[in-house]
C-alpha cells in the first residue's frame, strides 16, 4: 500500500463493550473518535453475543457487532472501557484476550481505561514490561515500578495508552487520535467541542 493510500484509508478502531462497561468511558470515546473521522466499530463481548448490553449505571449500550464477527479483522486501534462488570467480562472472554494479542503482537495501539488495566491487560500479563494506570481503586494490582498516577499514560515501547476513569475519558480518547493521527488533529477536533484549557489540545493559529 502506497503512502497516500494509507493517508486517504480511514482509521478503523474497535470499541468493546460488556455488560457492565462504563457508559462515559465508552460513549465519550465513541463520539470523540467519530468526530475526528475514524471508522469506528463497536463490538459486543457479551458472552450470549447481544449486541444490547446493560451498562455499569443501567444505561443500555447497543454495539454494531459482536466481537466474534470481526475477529479477524484487522483494526489501527483497540479500545477497552472499564467498568468493573464489564472489564471482569474482557478478562474472561478468551476471544477477547486473543482480539487483543493479536493488535499487540501486530503493533497496533492498545487502549484501556479504568478498571480495564488492571483487571483485563495485568491480569493476564499482556504488557509485563509496560508503564500503565488504571482507576485509584485497582492501582495497586499494577506493580509499583510500572504504575503511574497520572489522568492518561503512553507507554511508547508497548504502544499503550491507559487512562483513570470517567472523568479522563475525554483526554483518553483525544489521545487516541493524537496518537493515530497527530497532535494538530486532536485540537481540531478538542475545538469545537470546549475542552478544558489546561488539556493542551489547542488549535495554533496559522501562520
Amino acid at each position: 500500500m502506497t503512502d497516500n493510500a494509507q493517508h486517504q484509508r480511514p482509521v478503523k478502531v474497535a470499541v468493546c463493550i460488556a455488560p457492565g462497561s462504563e457508559e462515559m468511558e465508552a460513549i465519550t470515546t465513541i463520539d470523540i473518535l467519530i468526530r475526528a473521522g475514524f471508522e469506528v466499530t463497536t463490538a459486543s463481548t457479551a458472552s450470549d453475543g447481544a449486541l444490547i448490553v446493560e451498562g455499569s449505571r443501567g444505561i443500555k449500550l447497543v454495539a454494531d457487532v459482536a466481537l466474534v464477527n470481526i475477529a479477524d479483522e484487522p483494526f489501527d486501534c483497540v479500545v477497552l472501557p472499564g467498568g468493573l462488570g464489564g472489564a471482569e467480562c474482557f478478562r474472561d472472554s478468551p476471544l477477547l484476550v486473543e482480539f487483543v494479542n493479536q493488535h499487540k503482537y501486530d503493533g497496533k495501539l492498545i487502549a484501556a481505561i479504568c478498571a480495564a488495566p488492571a483487571v483485563v491487560l495485568e491480569h493476564h500479563q499482556m504488557f509485563p514490561t509496560a508503564i500503565m494506570t488504571a482507576h485509584p481503586a485497582f492501582l495497586e494490582q499494577i506493580p509499583q515500578d510500572r504504575r503511574r498516577t497520572k489522568r492518561v499514560v503512553y507507554d511508547i515501547n508497548n504502544n499503550l495508552l491507559t487512562s483513570q476513569g470517567p472523568g479522563t475519558a475525554m483526554e483518553f480518547a483525544l489521545d487516541i487520535i493524537s496518537h493515530l493521527t497527530s497532535k494538530e488533529k486532536a485540537g481540531e477536533v478538542a475545538a469545537p467541542m470546549v475542552v478544558w484549557p489546561n488539556m493542551h489540545y489547542e488549535v495554533l493559529p496559522r501562520k
